[in-house]
């Protein structure tokens, strides 16, 4: 056994255990009415902040009270969840830290009688298989296809000749959200005729700007022949970061093209004077992954109409020339 697993193990059996002394289910007490909490694991991001606004105007419209914690480790994610029971909460959603928390995320939630509703990234149980937990994610592998897609379209428009085409792939295949993404990305690519020996996977050691810039480096020192660059990874983090390498290797927007997921942090080069390597962005649903989980958790509590275990969003090809009015359209801009 690893010591992350033993740890995970650890803090799920202890959370058991503590939930046999039994207590008042969370919210019951002093009258409270409706409190839901929201958990994320980077709150600093564009990603969670949108999550968490579009959650804040479920909690406006139905009148419940939303408590919005960042969990970014394992400690965090418990402490929060015991500090949601103090409030009263009767449930929460979650983004962990780490899918493999599952266990002892949903321990924790049967030891407060809380609801639990993981949105993003799936929990994965001590099988390492996901778990039978209510979950809002993205079809991952179908957006990694959108992105190779759009890759290879806008490669044949340029006139790139393959042999003169290297593809980073900057990889985390420690989170399956992440895998899905990059292999759909490369069956894509490969599935139009772009040579599979021609990706180049390189791993990061952080999903964001930093992380993908020391991956992409890594990559593009081994392969110094290569005259134009695809970029792809998990979200549009780790497609800035090999835009970022490329630029530092003398690459200009000609000879780059990249495209990320997420569409919020990706806004920053959209927005630049002249265009960068950064030439796309899947547009994924904040919206539906904050409102919807928290009008799913709102009406489990209230009228007990449980929500459904598994929905999959998908999501929007923008560019530079786009973004504005598709995500006007979505209320994503400020």
């Amino acid at each position: 056994m690893t010591t992350r697993a033993g740890v995970i193990l650890g803090l799920a059996v202890a959370a058991l255990a503590a939930g046999c002394s039994g207590g008042p289910p969370a919210g019951q007490a002093g009258g409270q009415g409706i409190r839901i909490g929201f958990l994320v694991k980077m709150p600093e991001e564009p990603w969670f902040q949108n999550e968490w606004r579009f959650a804040q105007q479920a909690a406006d419209r139905y009148g419940f009270q939303l408590i919005k914690l960042g969990t970014p480790d394992a400690e965090k994610v418990l402490a929060a969840i015991d500090n949601l029971a103090a409030q009263g909460a009767q449930g929460f959603i979650i983004c962990t830290p780490d899918v493999q928390l599952g266990p002892a995320i949903v321990a924790k939630a049967a030891q407060h009688r809380m609801k639990v509703f993981s949105v993003d990234d799936q929990f994965v149980g001590s099988d390492g298989k996901f778990m039978d937990v209510h979950h809002m994610g993205i079809s991952a592998r179908a957006i990694g296809r959108m992105v190779g897609q759009a890759l290879w379209d806008e490669m044949e428009k340029r006139g790139w000749k393959a042999g003169e085409t290297g593809a980073i792939a900057v990889t985390f295949d420690e989170l399956d959200t992440a895998r899905e993404r990059t292999d759909g990305a490369i069956e894509a690519l490969t599935a139009a005729g772009f040579p599979k020996e021609r990706i180049f996977q390189t791993p990061q050691k952080t999903t964001d700007v930093p992380g993908a810039f020391d991956a992409a480096n890594v990559c593009l020192t081994q392969h110094g022949d290569v005259k134009h660059w695809l970029a792809f990874g998990l979200n549009d983090e780790a497609v800035l970061g090999a835009v970022r390498a490329t630029e530092g290797r003398g690459f200009g927007a000609d000879d780059v093209i990249g495209v990320g997921i997420g569409g919020d942090t990706g806004l920053v080069d959209f927005r630049k004077e002249k265009p960068t390597g950064f030439f796309a962005s899947v547009l994924i649903s904040p919206q539906r992954h904050g409102f919807e989980t928290a009008e799913f958790m709102y009406k489990w509590i209230k009228d007990g109409v449980e929500p459904p275990k598994l929905t999959l969003t998908s999501g929007t090809l923008i560019t530079r020339q786009t973004y504005e009015k598709i995500m006007g359209e979505q209320g994503r801009l400020d």
